[in-house]
């Protein structure tokens, strides 16, 4: 494809608030193209919003325990950019109020296995 990316392509699930917010500016400060995932747009936007790097950064709605939202997001990547080079997946699902230690096996498997 002549319309590559010269940039490496990330893919960054969770991208609204906490450590995948921090990521996706870090990884948009680094000069990677960015495409921030998460189930708010208006809060992916705001991430965009606050960088220097708009330019290189696109919002995607999509719920990760959708497997239909999934491939159509994948395939968004793909005809946009013509590539992915880097997945952190970081979305997560947590149960509140409770120890780790606390939580019955499929409260994990439900925070984990997403």
């Amino acid at each position: 494809m002549s319309d590559v990316p010269s940039r490496k392509v990330a893919l960054v699930t969770g991208a609204g608030s906490g450590i995948g917010r921090a990521s996706a500016h870090a990884l948009l400060a680094a000069d990677w193209t960015v495409v921030l995932c998460g189930r708010r747009l208006p809060a992916l936007e705001e991430v965009i919003a606050a960088s220097a790097h708009q330019d290189r950064a696109l919002a995607l709605a999509c719920d990760v325990t959708d497997e239909l939202a999934v491939q159509v997001m994948f395939e968004t990547i793909r005809q946009r950019f013509g590539r992915l080079d880097l997945l952190f997946n970081n979305a997560g699902v947590f149960t509140v109020g409770a120890p780790l230690e606390d939580l019955p096996v499929s409260a994990y498997g439900q925070s984990h296995g997403l």
